[in-house]
């Protein structure tokens, strides 16, 4: 690591893994500079402040989603030129990665379609999810409760978060095993989510689910049941047409790929503060009503998403300084919601923070995860879980070192944050 007082300068935030570990300071030298800069090494314009990053995630007119997912890397395939480059976006986004996926639509095709997305995740299915999710919840942790210890990641948060999806989705509980392989097996790959050293990235990196939901939708219109996936099939636009099977294929693949993979980084964080701090662990144990805010206070601190991509359709200023259409401005969530200006303190986890909910780790505006109240559900019911049925959660000193040592291992990707593996070690109650 080079010293701190050289970070923006002498580190390349998308190339090295010398800030994977712990981004902040990073982050608060951007930040110091100017909330909103320029980083020296691929010309990006990096948002660190609350404000200005609220100001562009609800910008749909200055600001485009199509580089949403890869930023700087392929980068657009034609130059950008002039003050006003909405049109050459629309002309060549198709040929970017995930060109595909709603993350990346522009009204008003995103608003179509994030309209399909919201028909599915109705309260009345929600409902019915979190029934799933008590259950499963307890099932999974029959599993390795008996030996007091277990890897959070691999043996409880990856299976449960998937299941919960696939539930919601209303996949055949027969496909479930072949769904974990592909999104969590040998098939799964970081690189594909902005891996640091690499610029690899496929077009369309959840094409491997297309087909298995493409059977699913083609059989329930052809022959509807009382389910989930007929539902889904029969899903209308907001304007009553029935979209193309592929339409509602694209739709559930990427809610089926990233409800899991974020949910699984905000368990972990989760799991790590209880282990590391048990004043915060004995809180929540006295009080379960505390929980709910501590989620926030995860998301706030730790949240999955370390950042989020658009491009200036225009010339246009934010936070006093202007952004020359063409530029690819990369949103911070995890500097935003530790801003000073928004949150007193920003560095400390308080339980119970008054404002902890103005955090930005599910977004704002149009883009918005949809996901957010399904990831929180999964959270609390998970930590109500934990703490009902194991005493002294800590994390393992022989996973992990003892403590004012620990070594934790994170995700080599700028995009996302979270642990690799997180071992813990509890008392079985029952």
């Amino acid at each position: 690591m080079r010293p701190t007082s050289d970070l923006v300068e002498g580190v390349d935030f998308f190339r090295s893994n010398d800030l994977v570990d712990d981004p902040y300071p990073y982050f608060d030298q951007l930040r110091a500079r100017c909330p909103v800069t320029r980083e020296p090494h691929h010309g990006v314009m990096m948002v660190t402040g609350y404000r200005e990053a609220v100001a562009v995630l609800t910008d749909t007119t200055n600001f485009s989603s199509c580089n949403a997912v890869t930023g700087p890397f392929p980068g657009f395939p034609v130059p950008l030129e002039g003050d006003d480059v909405g049109d050459l976006i629309e002309q060549h986004r198709d040929e970017l990665p995930f060109s595909d996926q709603i993350v990346t639509f522009d009204p008003p095709k995103h608003k179509e379609h994030r309209g399909l997305l919201m028909r599915l995740l109705t309260p009345k299915r929600l409902r019915e999810n979190e029934d799933f999710m008590w259950r499963r919840a307890d099932t999974k942790m029959d599993e390795f409760l008996a030996a007091g210890r277990c890897e959070l990641i691999r043996d409880y948060a990856g299976p449960y978060t998937l299941y919960v999806i696939a539930d919601l989705l209303g996949v055949p509980e027969e496909d479930h095993e072949w769904f974990r392989e592909v999104l969590q097996g040998r098939h799964r790959g970081d690189a594909a989510l902005g891996s640091t050293g690499s610029a690899t990235l496929g077009h369309s990196p959840l094409a491997v689910l297309y087909d298995r939901f493409s059977s699913y939708v083609a059989e329930r219109r052809s022959h509807p049941r009382d389910d989930v996936l007929t539902a889904m099939a029969l899903a209308r636009f907001p304007d009553g047409s029935q979209p193309e099977v592929i339409d509602v294929v694209r739709v559930a693949a990427n809610l089926f790929s990233a409800g899991q993979e974020t949910t699984v980084r905000l368990l972990a964080a989760a799991f790590k503060v209880i282990g590391e701090r048990p004043e915060v662990q004995d809180a929540l144990r006295q009080d379960r009503s505390l929980i709910p805010d501590f989620v926030e206070e995860c998301m706030r601190t730790e949240g999955p998403v370390k950042g989020d991509f658009r491009l200036a359709r225009r010339t246009t200023e934010v936070g006093g300084v202007e952004i020359p259409a063409g530029t690819t401005v990369m949103i911070l969530p995890g500097a935003a919601n530790r801003d000073p200006r928004q949150f007193r303190d920003p560095g400390e986890f308080l339980v119970g923070r008054p404002n902890s909910r103005d955090q930005i780790g599910f977004g704002r505006g149009a883009h918005a995860c949809p996901g957010g109240p399904l990831a929180r559900a999964e959270a609390r019911i998970t930590m109500e879980r934990f703490l009902d049925r194991a005493g002294d959660i800590r994390v393992s000193e022989a996973g992990h070192g003892p403590a004012g040592a620990r070594r934790y291992e994170y995700a080599p990707t700028y995009i996302l944050r979270g642990l690799q593996r997180l071992e813990l070690e509890f008392t079985p109650l029952g």
